[in-house]
């Protein structure tokens, strides 16, 4: 009944938040200087003839709420227009674009989680001189954007080295792994940082508890102390910031993928909003919208399930 009661909530709340991001996205073209016929002409001149044919594409004679149900409907039914800069339908531009850029991101996320939880946890538990140096490189990772990541990273491995391409997505599952290894770092290097601190932070704060304590006195083997009563306590904490990582990884994806000229939805948008192809730049904003609300259900969901502590839509655990 609980499970119920949340899904039906967080339902009514998603689908909310995607109605107000839609009308957001919607009418920021109206925003606009200028017509919204000159607007989606990207500012070139055009005959009436011209003029005219966008007018009747795009409704624009009608009335704004008019517009708005029409396009909301359309959305819904998986149509989201035409592109203008690139003469076909924006689904098939998502279609082949958005793989490329989930594969990155999965690839930065394993790479954040696997480096930040383990350095994390050796800065926990080892301390001293090991735990400064985590700190030292943590610090240098937080300090770093994605973008001068790849760039540095770019100019070192790819043009230097030549380990790796230098740009591109590739072809083929195993050459994508390839091309995107070095975007999938860049990506992944600010957050590394982050989730290192993160998981020290809450990993000293168990090892500080009662439980610990109690466990040790009784003759507890050291790892499994650190495995059940402190790594476990921590998980909560952890996932959290997983949810926001992934955020952070949906926008940071733009500027890598710009950087590697990866032909992902991040450079899509970016490509999009220089050339003002608003139907594009809508659709990717409410995908995006999308992606933020499904991580944040995931990691609500999870939740409960490494911390019992804590009940279905809660994001803090009792002490």
């Amino acid at each position: 009944m609980n499970f119920l009661r949340f899904a039906v909530r967080r339902a009514a709340e998603m689908a909310a938040t995607l109605l107000v991001a839609s009308f957001v996205v919607f009418g920021a073209m109206y925003l606009a200087p200028g017509s919204p016929a000159s607007f989606l002409l990207s500012g070139r001149s055009a005959s009436p003839e011209a003029l005219a044919a966008v007018n009747a594409q795009y409704h624009l004679d009608d009335p704004f709420a008019v517009r708005y149900l029409r396009w909301l409907g359309d959305m819904v039914q998986g149509d989201f227009g035409r592109s203008l800069t690139y003469r076909t339908d924006v689904s098939r531009l998502l279609a082949d674009r958005l793989p490329t850029t989930l594969l990155l991101i999965t690839m930065a996320l394993i790479v954040v989680v696997t480096v930040g939880l383990l350095l994390g946890r050796i800065s926990a538990v080892r301390g001293g001189a090991t735990d400064s140096a985590v700190l030292v490189a943590t610090t240098l990772a937080v300090g770093t954007p994605s973008f001068v990541a790849a760039v540095l990273l770019q100019g070192l491995f790819a043009v230097k080295l030549g380990w790796f391409p230098s740009g591109g997505a590739g072809g083929g599952f195993l050459d994508q792994v390839w091309h995107l290894t070095l975007p999938a770092i860049a990506l992944a290097l600010y957050l590394i940082g982050m989730l290192a601190r993160v998981t020290r932070s809450a990993m000293l704060e168990a090892l500080a508890g009662e439980h610990v304590t109690v466990a040790r006195s009784r003759g507890v083997p050291e790892r499994q102390v650190i495995r059940r009563h402190v790594l476990r306590n921590s998980l909560g904490t952890v996932l959290t910031t997983g949810g926001l990582i992934v955020s952070t990884l949906l926008v940071c994806t733009i500027l890598v993928e710009t950087a590697f000229s990866i032909g992902g939805i991040g450079q899509l948008l970016e490509l999009s909003t220089t050339t003002k192809d608003f139907p594009t730049v809508q659709a990717i904003s409410l995908v995006i919208v999308a992606l933020f609300m499904a991580v944040n259900l995931i990691v609500d969901l999870l939740l409960p399930l490494v911390d019992p502590r804590i009940t279905l839509g809660t994001r803090g655990a009792s002490a």
